[in-house]
């Protein structure tokens, strides 16, 4: 079966890296790449290291090409993706790697992000637990989640989750799933590569200012991906739940290692990675680390790693993931979402391997 597909946004990081994943993917065949400010570019001009891809033409937007084709990635700053998706619908299956089909709550989006909302995607999390599922697979009588999977099945317009976001619920989605986190304060803190502010040119984003510096940003509540993180730990059962996050941009092209911290009352550490055990045991993509998470064994690939323990002496619990901004927080994660909409294997194509 061959899926002729479309990429939106296709010079920037997010665009390039579903390109490299579909370059070698059995059943995606790449046949349109639109980007606004490169459009009669040749793509392997911008992106060498993805030599299938070459010679294709860098072309403008222009909605009846798009709308031929079975699959459309849309891979745009937050705002511009609406215009986008609504002149595609009816049409292919979209699925939007930016923010404007993720949030429920109008109200939150005012608050973060501020314009027009949108009517909220399917959301592409496979692994996602909901609240009616978990004491199943708290108990073995369920391997791994399956609500949302079912909801991404033939599913013809989805969202793909916030790297920030993937990553911070990856590390607490099990706590929360077993009640020992299910209300009260999160911290998140997180080491964030700078790919994941986008290829933009950007004075605080170039080499002079990158190198050998460590940048926290979008501190005290104003980063906008805490209202989807707090959407996600509820589908999980969470109650009021509020979210302190601080990413800190570190000298790395590509990388997240998320630091979460909850109060808990009196959970040991084996109870809580029993737990961890249940919900991600048979997940194919989430690596249970028995050490701390590093970004780089997961640079490159689709994968996450995951660490939990909780400290005897206040009782606090500490999780952690480190993912690919770009790997398993965007276009993996758009590409597994692809798979289980046309049929496939949901892991078909996604980099396993790392480049360490």
């Amino acid at each position: 079966m061959s899926v002729s597909v479309g990429i939106v946004g296709a010079s920037g990081f997010a665009g390039s890296e579903i390109a490299r994943i579909l370059s070698e993917h059995p059943h995606f065949d790449v046949r349109v790449l639109v980007a606004a400010s490169s459009a009669g570019t040749r793509f392997g001009d911008l992106n060498p290291h993805i030599p299938a891809l070459a010679d294709k033409i860098i072309q403008p937007f222009e909605a009846d090409t798009l709308s031929s084709l079975d699959l459309v990635f849309v891979a745009l700053p937050h705002g511009k993706s609406a215009e986008i998706t609504s002149a595609l619908e009816g049409g292919p299956v979209v699925i939007d790697a930016g923010a404007d089909h993720r949030l429920k709550s109008k109200e939150s989006w005012q608050q973060f992000y501020g314009g027009p909302h949108m009517r909220a995607w399917d959301y592409a999390m496979p692994e996602l637990v909901h609240a009616d599922e978990a004491g199943a697979i708290l108990a073995g009588k369920q391997k791994k989640a399956d609500t949302q999977r079912k909801i991404l099945k033939n599913s013809r317009a989805v969202a793909v989750p916030g790297c920030n976001v993937t990553a911070v619920t990856l590390a607490m989605m099990p706590a929360v799933a077993a009640g020992f986190v299910s209300s009260g304060s999160l911290v998140a803190t997180l080491a964030v590569g700078y790919s994941g502010a986008g290829r933009s040119a950007k004075p605080h984003l170039m080499a002079t200012s990158a190198l050998s510096n460590i940048a926290p940003y979008s501190a005290v509540g104003k980063h906008r991906h805490i209202p989807e993180i707090v959407q996600n730990l509820q589908v999980c059962g969470a109650g009021e739940i509020e979210v302190e996050m601080t990413p800190v941009l570190v000298p790395t092209s590509r990388g997240i290692v998320a630091v979460v911290n909850a109060a808990t009352d009196g959970v040991s550490t084996s109870e809580l990675q029993e737990a961890y055990r249940a919900v991600y045991g048979a997940e194919k993509l989430i690596d249970l680390s028995p050490a701390y998470p590093q970004s780089g064994p997961v640079v490159g690939t689709g994968r996450a790693q995951v660490w939990a323990g909780v400290n005897p002496n206040t009782g606090v619990l500490t999780a952690m993931t480190a993912i690919d901004n770009l790997g398993k927080g965007t276009a993996a994660a758009a590409v597994q979402a692809a798979n289980l909409a046309f049929g496939f294997d949901e892991c078909l194509g996604i980099y396993m391997n790392g480049v360490l």
